[in-house]
């Protein structure tokens, strides 16, 4: 972790017990700088701290992590940290603007590191997601037409990315350079992102919602 400055975190989650817990766990290298119980208070606190990341749980009141990310996703970087591994909410996410969605049972040492990657503005997601995301881009190509197939390049990162590898392994295995890992997952999330905000306004005017 090479940098020496600490990276200014809030940290967003309506459970109260479990604030403390992953202060904790994040160790010397971030600093707490705000904590909020809900998504309205987390915007706000957001808002004053300017944080370089936001750890945020997904399913708060007020408009949980979806409305943290829609609202502040521009401004900073936001990871859910979520028990869900649903799909639809992983989607949702990353639609919303979160660089990172990790499920709350990730080791507090992994955890570090996938939050301090994020914090560097890299995208970051549990491996256990990464056959979601996948599975949706299949799903969306075969459907629609409109979505943005992924390269074989891209395909093989993402199944390396399921596996547990870290960036680092990637570029090994495929004799790239870590960044090059990087902005592939990158380029998966922002091609998942576009397609997610087409398939949505594609249902909207289909059901006249304006």
């Amino acid at each position: 972790m090479g940098d020496l400055r600490s990276v200014r975190v809030v940290v967003a989650d309506d459970h109260q017990i479990w604030r403390p817990g992953l202060r904790a766990d994040l160790g010397e290298n971030f600093a707490v700088v705000g904590e909020a119980g809900d998504a309205a208070e987390a915007v706000e606190v957001i808002r004053r701290e300017k944080p370089d990341l936001v750890a945020c749980d997904l399913h708060m009141p007020n408009g949980g992590g979806i409305r943290v990310a829609r609202e502040c996703g521009e401004a900073t970087r936001i990871v859910m940290l979520t028990v869900s591994e649903a799909e639809r909410d992983l989607l949702d996410a990353v639609a919303a603007g979160a660089v990172g969605y990790l499920v709350k049972s990730t080791p507090a040492d992994e955890l570090r590191t996938a939050l301090w990657r994020a914090a560097q503005g890299e995208p970051v997601f549990s491996p256990s997601l990464a056959a979601l995301v996948l599975g949706e881009f299949r799903r969306l190509h075969k459907g629609s037409g409109g979505a943005q197939a992924l390269s074989e390049r891209e395909r093989e990162v993402l199944q390396y990315v399921a596996r547990g590898h870290s960036y680092r392994e990637i570029g090994e295995q495929l004799f790239i350079a870590e960044k090059t890992v990087e902005n592939h997952v990158r380029n998966i999330l922002g091609k998942l992102h576009l397609s997610r905000k087409q398939e949505l306004i594609r249902y909207a005017l289909e059901h006249g919602i304006e």
